[in-house]
């Protein structure tokens, strides 16, 4: 026979489930694809709250361009991009021509801004370079400067560190710092930000432009160097306004 304490238990229990289930069956999982600093910098820190609102994020960190290109493919209903609609479309289509095909780009893409980026400009740890002037970037990253003794630093070759094409950081730097101009041929591309500074960490002579909140985070064998001030925005890509659990997220990381 179940006492009145058992009894309490169990009926308590019982609400328990119920309110989980019925949580779960309220909420909503968004898929997003796209840029890892918005994920990062924006969207990470505020999982917890989000999952209050009853949206679960299901993310894929493939760069602007490729999450961009999702969107536009319909695969998913929201991108993250480090950068603005227009260069965000330019991507996707840069990737797009990377699978030997083009893309038809819907006329209500809607971006919402949801915060910003600083770039940083890194070095290898060893490297005695400790500032660079816009012009030196440029002329770093065209290739016109090829040894970090002509910035005052060892003589050693520069190995420039750059992210693929589809990725935003990379094209970011190219139209601020380098007036749009190619990177030096041989520019080692890699296919994530987080792996330019893997890349200079293991290389003496490295030089590349990494997202702020990934080198707090990870910052290995590199450091940064004093440079102008380089901030993109970080925005979200629907087609159409946001809606459902995309209008959630929207509203919840705007800036006000």
């Amino acid at each position: 026979m179940k006492t009145e304490f058992t009894k309490s238990i169990s009926a308590a229990l019982a609400i328990l489930l119920f309110s989980a289930a019925s949580w779960h069956a309220q909420a909503e999982t968004l898929e997003i694809s796209g840029g890892t600093t918005p994920w990062a910098e924006a969207i990470e820190p505020k999982l917890p709250e989000l999952k209050a609102a009853g949206v679960e994020i299901k993310f894929n960190g493939v760069g602007t361009g490729r999450g961009t290109l999702a969107l536009i493919d319909g695969k998913i209903s929201m991108a993250t991009v480090g950068d603005t609609l227009e260069d965000s479309v330019g991507a996707a289509k840069k990737a797009a021509k990377a699978e030997n095909r083009e893309i038809t780009v819907p006329g209500n893409l809607v971006y919402t801004k949801i915060g910003a980026d600083e770039q940083v400009v890194i070095v290898h740890k060893s490297n005695p370079v400790t500032e660079l002037t816009k012009a030196q970037l440029k002329d770093i990253g065209t290739g016109k400067i090829t040894n970090w003794k002509d910035v005052g630093g060892p003589d050693l070759p520069i190995k420039v560190v750059v992210t693929e094409p589809s990725l935003a950081p990379g094209q970011f730097f190219k139209k601020t710092m380098m007036d749009g101009a190619d990177y030096v041929q041989g520019a080692v591309e890699v296919r994530s930000p987080k792996e330019v500074i893997t890349w200079v960490s293991r290389t003496p002579g490295g030089f590349g432009a990494a997202a702020d909140v990934h080198m707090k985070a990870a910052p290995g064998d590199a450091r940064m160097v004093k440079a102008p001030v380089i901030m993109r925005p970080l925005g979200l890509i629907t087609v159409g306004q946001p809606a459902g659990a995309g209008k959630k997220v929207a509203d919840m990381l705007v800036k006000k």
